[in-house]
């Protein structure tokens, strides 16, 4: 009987430290200079959207002409560092991103020929799929021999761009320290209230999944649509009912739904799978794919990715 209660306690004291250690895992950071600063800047690409003139970050040529950035962004990644949180390398990202452009500009579409368009962020966050984006924004400030630094820094959600943190701050004045120093010494006063932010957010993640969008369309050339009937129940019904069984909580927001349309917002899903690899939408949505396509409702689909977080099934073919 004392065996078994021992045997109990120490099970007990396990399941406490698997716990407790899953609770202090740390989201992944990426620190970016923002869209104001690379504009501002001039490093930018410029395109026509459709008779719009508009600009998007060049972060490939902010790096490569402009050493402040990097000082600036190695002094951020050694405050969290200091803080135990893993970081993701913006600069290794820029190059396994180039290598993947490379590629983009060499596919184009079976059925039109157009090719491939995404942001410069989504793209980014593909490759380094960091949880959290450390959105950075800094103004140096001259008075006569003096420099104080002027700064903004946003915590934005990797998978939904929602705002989860943020600091601003004019740092001490100074004769002599140099831009990554100051922007540092003006940030530090900041840092505890806005990782505590970062942590708190990530905790929610870990016990009720990370949110997602997931938008399901159809072709225009398919018989069926979402009112139609399959095993005797609508097929917009069947998707819900699968999200319901499928995410974590059973939480999931149908913020529209029509015969060709439904969109669902606040998708929670776990944050990794049995293997302990991260579940982004791409990987939760092909299990989607996969009940749809499969017998009985065997629905041919092609599933569209933007970022990491939003997901598109359009039905009827590939």
């Amino acid at each position: 009987m004392k065996l078994n209660i021992i045997k109990l306690l120490i099970i007990t004291l396990c399941i406490s430290c698997i716990k407790a250690n899953a609770q202090a895992k740390k989201p992944t950071l990426m620190v970016v200079p923002s869209d104001a600063w690379c504009i501002k800047n001039g490093y930018v690409q410029t395109f026509d959207n459709q008779g719009t003139i508009e600009q998007i970050p060049d972060y490939k040529k902010a790096f490569q002409n402009d050493t402040e950035v990097l000082q600036v962004i190695s002094q951020i990644n050694g405050i969290m560092a200091d803080r135990g949180f893993p970081l993701k390398n913006m600069e290794s990202a820029i190059r396994s991103l180039a290598s993947n452009q490379a590629e983009d500009n060499l596919r184009t579409s079976k059925n039109s020929g157009a090719g491939v368009t995404e942001s410069p962020i989504d793209a980014l966050k593909k490759v380094a799929k960091a949880d959290i984006i450390m959105q950075l924004t800094w103004t140096v400030n001259k008075t006569g021999p003096k420099k104080s630094i002027n700064f903004i820094l946003q915590g934005l959600d990797g998978y939904t761009d929602k705002q989860i943190a943020s600091a601003e701050g004019t740092g001490a004045p100074s004769f002599s320290a140099e831009i990554p120093v100051l922007l540092s010494e003006a940030v530090l006063s900041h840092m505890d209230r806005f990782t505590e932010r970062l942590q708190a957010h990530f905790d929610d993640m870990f016990e009720n999944g990370r949110e997602i969008i997931v938008r399901v369309q159809t072709w225009n050339d398919w018989e069926e649509d979402l009112e139609s009937e399959f095993d005797g129940e609508e097929l917009g019904y069947l998707i819900e009912d699968w999200l319901a069984a499928n995410t974590v909580k059973g939480r999931f927001s149908t913020t529209d739904m029509t015969e060709s349309m439904a969109l669902f917002e606040q998708v929670r899903i776990p944050l990794y799978n049995d293997k302990g690899r991260a579940i982004d939408a791409r990987r939760y949505i092909r299990d989607l794919s996969k009940y749809l396509n499969g017998a009985p409702y065997n629905i041919p689909n092609k599933i569209v990715m933007k970022g990491l977080g939003r997901a598109t099934l359009i039905l009827g073919g590939k």
